[in-house]
């Protein structure tokens, strides 16, 4: 390609996210981290530089993240056997002990990578500050799940606090029951949606190693590029979400109805998945949104 053509090329790219920089600055948008992209360097980093090319440019992310794996990790590593239902962890008291210190290393490791590459960055737990305020979760079933909370309550004092000094809030999902004042396991994707819809988030953005919702699983040319939440709703009722992408889309309709504008979901193996999604006109992955916001695609 000459030289000049891949310039204008590069010109173009900028001129296609121009609008939709002036419509998002100052704007808060909350990225759930999870899945491949917290493990690979090369794609944390990726994320790491999305993350400062939007507080650049006027947004205002905050990040959520999980440690699910590493959980399990440890919790074998200290001779215990991770339990799970309907997808939850069953927590009890050594095992939430060891959620903890993982998910607080996992926290300021995040931190520490994202001081390395240029973004001033403030981890804290959802116990910081009451921010995040929880039940104990129960199910139908009647299976004690042990230390997994429920959000009841969300808190942004601290959060605002750090962004207005120019910080990303790193939030780990721990918070503090309401009552007994204990530390419980919250799903990272209940925490995000939770925080989302506390702070009337711009956008939400689940990072996993899924590339969105599709007509057809097994056809990867079937991506859905939008859903309103009504057709999210039927959707799910003809029975095309199973699996996981169950609980996701459900968080989805949940974070759009409690005020978050529009919501993200992305395969975090790709590079820059963030920027292709938010600023260009085709974008990767699936965007969920409410049923009088205008599309894009």
């Amino acid at each position: 390609m000459d030289s000049m053509d891949m310039w204008i090329q590069k010109a173009d790219v900028l001129i296609e996210a121009l609008p939709y920089i002036r419509e998002f600055s100052g704007k808060k948008i909350v990225v759930k981290y999870g899945g491949s992209a917290m493990k690979d360097s090369a794609l944390k980093k990726s994320v790491i530089q999305d993350v400062a090319l939007l507080k650049l440019v006027g947004m205002k992310p905050i990040i959520v993240h999980g440690g699910g794996k590493e959980i399990s990790k440890w919790v074998k590593l200290s001779g215990g056997t991770p339990e799970f239902v309907n997808g939850l962890r069953v927590t009890d008291g050594k095992t939430m002990e060891i959620a903890e210190m993982v998910l607080g290393r996992v926290n300021k490791g995040l931190v520490q990578y994202m001081e390395e590459n240029g973004v001033k960055a403030c981890g804290i737990s959802g116990k910081d500050g009451g921010t995040m305020v929880v039940k104990k979760k129960t199910l139908e079933s009647g299976v004690d799940l042990g230390y997994v909370g429920e959000v009841t309550g969300v808190d942004t004092s601290l959060i605002d606090t750090l962004i207005e000094k120019d910080f990303v809030p790193v939030v780990c999902p721990i918070g503090l029951g309401e009552t007994d004042f204990k530390s419980y396991n919250i799903n990272a994707d209940d925490a995000a949606c939770a925080i989302a819809a506390a702070e009337k988030a711009e956008k939400l953005v689940f990072l996993s190693d899924i590339e969105g919702v599709y007509r057809n699983p097994l056809d990867p040319t079937t991506l859905i590029s939008e859903l309103t939440v009504t057709e999210a709703r039927r959707f799910i009722a003809e029975g095309n979400a199973g699996g996981g992408m169950l609980p996701k889309l459900q968080n989805c309709i949940q974070a759009i109805e409690s005020g978050t504008s529009r919501v993200h979901i992305l395969d975090g193996r790709i590079a820059h998945c963030m920027l292709l999604e938010i600023f260009t006109n085709k974008g990767i992955g699936t965007a969920i949104l409410g049923d009088e916001q205008k599309r894009y695609h």
